[in-house]
């Protein structure tokens, strides 16, 4: 197995998340186990699709949904892709592979009005967590970015002069986007409690803890939760949601999709058009004044 080197370039070549990577490694070795107790003389580089589909009925018939089961084929058909690339295999033995049918889940994005309770104003702007938490929200709705980016978005990486934010995303790939008046003046109100936060000035992440750290997965999770809790009755809450949010309220308004696909950062504009379920506000409109037998127009 070429564990290591696979690592390297999911980390350095692909810039993938610490937990993206561990989860790949996981299903490496997941699969490794099978192989050495139901498969002894098949070695992991040396398989072929049959060995792989038996781990795929294995997996099903343990009980793990389809959807799971489809994310570890996604990490063993990248290892087969590396391993490939570097010359350990002529083919990929999931390079015709389809993956397993899932049940597509219906993501609901909060309200506008959902957004504007959330997003109130602290009652003591002299509490840092307080500021922090909001920009936190703020930032993601404001921008559509993703925690990842959140999280590691610099100080530099905030122009308040040219109003926009220098975001790096996936594939490690920058976007600049633009930052709204009421952002703008939230961000400037958060720096002025930032520097009173010890070793800030050593730390190139925006968003601190109150201890002078960059701020963490489960924080911002944390924070949307316990906001969207005293605002909101839906059940999922989280950083995705509001990035959802963000693409379905400018849809709502009138963006075209190029134009969210830019801004989120997506690859292809398929991975955009999922929002256009969700937008029924602006399909209605559109309907409503475009269909030649509607009485009102």
């Amino acid at each position: 197995m070429y564990i290591k080197e696979f690592e390297a370039y999911l980390t350095h070549e692909k810039n993938y998340s610490k937990h993206t990577i561990h989860a790949y490694v996981v299903d490496l070795h997941n699969f490794n186990e099978y192989l050495q107790e139901h498969r002894q003389e098949v070695a992991i580089d040396e398989v072929v699709y049959t060995d792989i589909r038996y781990w795929i009925v294995h997996l099903v018939d343990s009980g793990l949904t389809n959807r799971t089961v489809n994310r570890k084929i996604a990490s063993l058909k990248a290892y087969y892709s590396f391993i490939q690339q570097i010359g350990v295999r002529e083919t990929n033995p999931l390079a015709y592979h389809h993956p397993l049918k899932v049940d597509q889940k219906v993501q609901v994005p909060f309200s506008q009005n959902e957004m504007n309770n959330a997003l109130e104003p602290p009652s003591d702007y002299t509490d840092f967590n307080a500021v922090r938490n909001l920009l936190i929200i703020s930032l993601l709705y404001a921008t559509g970015i993703r925690r990842a980016e959140l999280i590691s978005l610099k100080k530099t990486a905030v122009n308040l002069k040219a109003r926009n934010i220098r975001v790096v995303g996936k594939g490690n790939k920058e976007r600049i986007i633009p930052l709204l008046p009421w952002c703008i003046e939230l961000i400037e109100d958060y720096l002025k409690l930032r520097v009173e936060i010890p070793n800030a000035e050593n730390v190139t992440n925006l968003l601190l803890t109150e201890n002078g750290k960059p701020i963490y997965p489960s924080l911002v999770y944390r924070v949307i939760k316990e906001t969207f809790d005293k605002v909101s009755a839906k059940q999922t809450k989280s950083p995705h949601i509001i990035r959802h949010t963000f693409a379905t309220h400018l849809l709502d308004e009138g963006a075209d999709l190029m134009t969210i696909k830019e801004l989120l950062g997506h690859a292809s504009l398929a991975s955009t058009q999922v929002y256009t379920h969700n937008s029924m506000k602006k399909l209605k409109r559109v309907y409503n004044a475009a269909h030649p037998r509607n009485k009102n127009n």
